[in-house]
Order: C-alpha cells, then sequence, then structure tokens
C-alpha cells in the first residue's frame, strides 16, 4: 500500500502561480456563483465539481454571500462525499456580504466580521481551513489597518487560511493595504478576484498594470464570458436555460441593455468571434477563454457550470491556447475594437 494515496491527475491542465506565492492553481477553476445551493443542489453539484477534477481543475471558488450560505453549503457535502486528499485541491470563500442577515456585524470587513464570518464558513464547507479567503469588496466603513489585521489573524494566529486577498477593489486600495502590511509585519494579500473578459478590460488592463508589476499580484478572474454573451447564446434571443433567464432580476439591466445599440454591437462582434473559433477547430466559448487564459497576469479563470457538460466543453478552452499566435490575437483585437489605452509613460517607460 502507498504512504500516501493520491486521486489527482493533471491530464493537460495548465498551472500557475497564484502571484508572488509558491501555490499553483489550475488555469481553469470552478466557482459556485449563481449555480450551486441557488438553481443546482444535490448530486448535480458533487456531479460538477467530479467533473472538474477529472479535467484537470485542482481549484474551487465560493462565498458567504452565495446563496446566502447555501453555496458554501453544498459544495462542502460535494467536497466530503468525494473525499479527495486535502492537499491536493485549493479552496476559496469570501467575506464582506454576510449571509442575509439583519445584524449589522455580519457583514463588512471588521475584524469581527473576518474572524467569525470565516468561521462560519468553514462550518458550511466542513472543512479546518481555506487555502484562501478574499475581501469580496472594499470596507470605506473601516479602517484598513483592522482589515489587514483581521486577515493576519486568520493566517497567523487561528490557522483558518493561508493567503488573503481582495474582490473588485482599487489598485489604490490594493496598494494601501500591502503598504500597511508592510509598516506593521502584517500579511499582506496577494490575489484579486476581478471581472475580466473581452468585452470587460479596462481596470484589468490598465489600472492593475502596477499592482501586476510592483507586486506580481494574482488574479482568479470570473465572468470571462461576460455571463454568457461570449458564447454565442443571446445571438437571437433568451434561451430558456440561460443566466439571463434563470436570474432575470440579477441580470435586469444586462437583459435591456441586449436590445440597446451597445448590445447589438457586442452580437455583432461575438458574431465575428465565432467565425475565429470555428476556423480553430473550437466554439466560441473556448475562444473567449483561451483568449482570457493568453494574459499572463491571469493565475486562473473561473468556470460557472450548472451541469459537467459545460465544464468538459469549457475546458476545450486549453486546445486553442496554443493556436493564439500573435497574429490570431491581432485579429481578434481587430473585432473587438476596444483595447484600452494604456497610461501615458512619455517615454520613460524601462
Amino acid at each position: 500500500m502507498a504512504a500516501v494515496e493520491s486521486k489527482f491527475d493533471p491530464k493537460d491542465m495548465i498551472f500557475r502561480h497564484l502571484g508572488p506565492t509558491g501555490l499553483k492553481v489550475s488555469v481553469l477553476s470552478l466557482g459556485g456563483w449563481l449555480t450551486y445551493g441557488g438553481t443546482q443542489k444535490g448530486n448535480i453539484v458533487k456531479e460538477c465539481l467530479e467533473t472538474a477534477w477529472n479535467q484537470g481543475i485542482n481549484f474551487f471558488d465560493t462565498a458567504e454571500v452565495y446563496a446566502n450560505g447555501q453555496s458554501e453549503i453544498e459544495m462542502g457535502n460535494a467536497l466530503q462525499e468525494l473525499a479527495w486528499p486535502r492537499d491536493e485541491y485549493v479552496l476559496s470563500t469570501k467575506i464582506f456580504f454576510g449571509t442575509g442577515r439583519k445584524e449589522p456585524n455580519t457583514r463588512g470587513l471588521s475584524r469581527k466580521h473576518v474572524v467569525e464570518g470565516l468561521k462560519s464558513s468553514l462550518k458550511r464547507l466542513q472543512q479546518p481551513y481555506v487555502d484562501i479567503v478574499l475581501a469580496h469588496r472594499p470596507d470605506v466603513g473601516t479602517p484598513m489597518r483592522e482589515i489587514v489585521e483581521g486577515f493576519t489573524q486568520v493566517i497567523r494566529n487561528l490557522n483558518l487560511a493561508y493567503y488573503w486577498g481582495t474582490s473588485e477593489w482599487s489598485a489604490a486600495q490594493i496598494m494601501e493595504a500591502t503598504l500597511i502590511a508592510d509598516k506593521y509585519n502584517l500579511i499582506a494579500p496577494v490575489v484579486e478576484q476581478p471581472q475580466y473578459n473581452a468585452f470587460h478590460r479596462e481596470r484589468f488592463e490598465v489600472e492593475y498594470a502596477p499592482i501586476f508589476e510592483q507586486f506580481k499580484y494574482g488574479t482568479t478572474i470570473w465572468s470571462p464570458l461576460a455571463s454568457g454573451m461570449l458564447t454565442g447564446k443571446y445571438n437571437d434571443g433568451i434561451p430558456e436555460d440561460s443566466r439571463f433567464a434563470t436570474n432575470k432580476e440579477f441580470f435586469a439591466n444586462k437583459i435591456k441593455e441586449l436590445k440597446s445599440e451597445k448590445g447589438q454591437a457586442e452580437i455583432a462582434k461575438v458574431r465575428e468571434l465565432t467565425k475565429v473559433a470555428e476556423r480553430l477547430g473550437g466554439s466560441t466559448a473556448s475562444l473567449a477563454i483561451a483568449w482570457a487564459i493568453k494574459n499572463e497576469n491571469v493565475s486562473t479563470v473561473i468556470l460557472g457550470a450548472s451541469k459537467p457538460s459545460q465544464i468538459e466543453e469549457n475546458c476545450k478552452a486549453l486546445q486553442l491556447v496554443p493556436k493564439l499566435t500573435p497574429e490570431v490575437m491581432e485579429e481578434i483585437e481587430k473585432i473587438l475594437d476596444n483595447k484600452p489605452a494604456p497610461v501615458p509613460d512619455f517615454g520613460r517607460k524601462r
């Protein structure tokens, strides 16, 4: 009998370091937003996680607010049933929004909620720790030093996490937290979870450029398919099983935008991207995911899936990555016609 049992097979997966850390994550990962604990419960959640694992995915993401804690419960139940060696997968959750309770200290980034919120998340996940805990949004009502101290406490003193990061923070806020950590011998954040896709580029490619350069900051990007826009499924309306249909209230503004001039312009671009994808032997969705992977500042692309077949299909993006030559990337850039202008360096860039 082997001294240490291993169940993970990386297959053809690509792995990258999570920012400046020694932790390696699969370049594709699976998240529970708008699916697990909400529209999907029970055995299907386990099937999705197992399918991702069988594709070489080792990173799974959730948050306390997803389905008001039910996402953590469903993913936690699935992880218990799958019984993978704990050192073979990476797990993250996020703290800030709480789980819908009215008591004011059950949300935000006070030291109290950072500590107690994470402890509650771990109970729902049935885990002794998460590898990464993220501040789901900045908290302007809590001093930055207290926020950094809170996350340092859950890592250094309580052993409830190994790393901490941010989600949808500004570069200035990330910089402030990092400098405070350095000044007071605290633990700095190492990863940001931002929205990033071919239609949403400005913050990632311009605002975050300095933190990528100075701190090698990692990223676990969400919505690589622009909530489905970059799959082509909305080119001729809203399918009944789509996210826009199953989460109408959440996506109300986006549904309205579909009929606008901007929405129709995006659909026209998607049709052109589909031609490129088909020529390369892939789908529009796999092309969009591969495009995101090509950015070296992307540590991992978080996939959302309500059924195993979606995960298998999206993992085909790995086959397109080597086909995205400089010439093909330039072709895609011309179709998108939305490359953000960099901050002027006045000829002084090293």
